[in-house]
């Protein structure tokens, strides 16, 4: 149709405008002797598990404020701590 344009998509992973979260996901390992997933004790973005050879589970999806990721794009439990969580507000 004439006038119209395309929007760009925005990318897989991306930040609410507002609070600035991000997606963030899990990092599982699968327990050899029940084949039960635990989590490890890492959290991260898409980009940086990818990056990390794991493999990212799109329904185990959460997020978080980007304050509280480090410079590898991994949840970091000391910034956490030090920024207000927004859905205390």
């Amino acid at each position: 149709m004439k006038g119209l344009r395309a929007l760009p998509c925005r990318p897989r992973e991306w930040t609410f405008d507002m609070l600035n979260f991000i997606e963030v996901f899990d990092v599982m390992q699968v327990e050899p002797t029940t084949g039960a997933s635990v989590w490890n004790g890492l959290t991260g973005t898409r980009t940086a598990l990818k990056r990390d050879g794991h493999t990212v589970d799109s329904k185990a999806m959460a997020y978080c404020p980007i304050e509280w990721l480090d410079e590898r794009g991994y949840l970091d439990a000391e910034r956490a701590r030090q920024h207000p969580r927004p859905w205390g507000i």
